[in-house]
Formats: structure tokens, sequence, C-alpha cells
């Protein structure tokens, strides 16, 4: 999910109109809520909305297969928003899937490589052109030049760069090839789940 924020204001046939007139005056576009939905809550959680006005953000769950309770003072308001949600067509099960990013994903040390032995200390790790290279330390360090530490610090220092994501950077030989070790990263990934 990206993290700029560019919503339109609720105009148009999303806004609820009562004799002619806006329903509620302060109504949230749906794609307000369908973004907080998705980034605070999965599938089948339940949402709590206490100033549920005409029920945007119980339509967006049903929507998204969430579960809600929404509380309101004014009953015309409520009126409006159970008609409103009795319209709402809820998503398949197979279309609320989402994509986890990155950041949600299970970290993982790249020192768990050489722990589980899928990289042997004194292995060579290498950039993608074989440039640089830099032997890997039981502990799970590397050394290089005279840059020794994480695989993200050695591979900055190689390169004379502030930073480097040392997973994409670093390579590993595989039956002549050579292999991101990135690889290793998401086999461990995927023994986790």
């Amino acid at each position: 999910m990206r993290g700029d924020w560019v919503l339109p204001i609720c105009t148009g046939s999303e806004r609820l109109k009562k004799d002619g007139r806006k329903a509620h005056p302060t109504q949230k576009p749906e794609a307000l809520l369908h973004r907080v939905l998705l980034a605070g809550s999965n599938p089948g959680d339940l949402v709590l909305d206490p100033f549920f006005g005409t029920g945007t953000t119980g339509a967006v769950a049903k929507h998204l297969g969430r579960d809600f309770i929404g509380i309101d003072a004014d009953p015309g308001y409520i009126d409006l928003a159970r008609q409103r949600i009795a319209a709402v067509k809820p998503l398949a099960d197979r279309d609320l899937d989402v994509t986890p990013s990155k950041r949600s994903l299970p970290r993982i040390p790249f020192g768990w490589l050489v722990e589980r032995g899928l990289l042997q200390p004194g292995a060579q790790l290498y950039d993608a052109r074989r440039r640089f290279a830099a032997p890997v330390r039981a502990d799970g360090s590397l050394v290089a030049d005279r840059a020794r530490g994480s695989i993200h610090q050695v591979g900055a220092a190689v390169q004379g760069a502030p930073a480097c994501n040392g997973w994409t950077f670093w390579c590993f030989e595989d039956r002549g090839k050579l292999v991101p070790i990135d690889l290793l990263r998401q086999k461990l990934r995927a023994e986790l789940n």
C-alpha cells in the first residue's frame, strides 16, 4: 500500500442525499475508509465506529469482509446507514487477499543462513559483476578490504556508498552461476509460514 494519501472529497454518486440536499454534512469518502481498513484490519476482524453517521465505515467494512459495530445518536442517520449497508455486496474471499508489504514479512538475520547451513563460514560472496568478494565469517559477518560487519555495511563500504541492501547486492555461487543471497532469505521465510 502506498504511503501517500491523496483522496477525493465525498461527491457525486457517493454523496448521500435526502430531499435533494446532503444527507450528512461531513460524510467521509469511501476511499479513506478503504485505505484505513486495509491498513488496520484483516477479513473477519471487528471494526468499531462510535460516530457512525451515514455508515461509510460499515459499508466499506462489509465490502472488505470485516464485521462492524456502528453507533450514532441520530435516528435519521441510522436509517440512511442501514439502507446504504443493505445495498453493499461483500467481495468474494479470493478477492480479499492482499499482498503483504516487505516491512510486514518476518525479519531474517543474515547469520541464520550460516546457522542453518545454507552458507558455510569461509564461503565467498560476490557482487553480481564479481568486482567485489567477501568471505562469510562464522558469526554471519563479512570482511572485504578493510571493511568488516554486516552484509549491508560491507556492501556499502566496498562501493563507497552511504548505504546498501546487502540482500540484493551480495550473491553466492551455485553451479557456476551467481545467485542473490535474497533467495536464501526467501527460503527461510517460507519455512516460517
